[in-house]
């Protein structure tokens, strides 16, 4: 997912998608646990993924103080 694509979401399908990641990455560390995981990649990337969508949500709250 690039940034650009996050930033043409509003702010109720930002949060949409930031807690859809957050339960993808869960089920990707229960399936490292349990050695199911065929890319442990994954994890690292989802979490980018996270760190992406919070970044946006933190700077379209920052825009709207201004």
């Amino acid at each position: 997912m690039k940034a650009s694509e996050i930033r043409k979401m509003s702010g109720a399908e930002l949060g949409e998608k930031l807690a859809s990641l957050k339960k993808d990455l869960f089920f990707l560390r229960m399936q490292h646990a349990t050695n199911q995981l065929d890319n442990p990649v994954k994890i690292a990337e989802v979490k980018r993924d996270i760190a992406r969508v919070k970044t946006i949500i933190r700077e379209q709250q920052t825009a709207a103080a201004k």
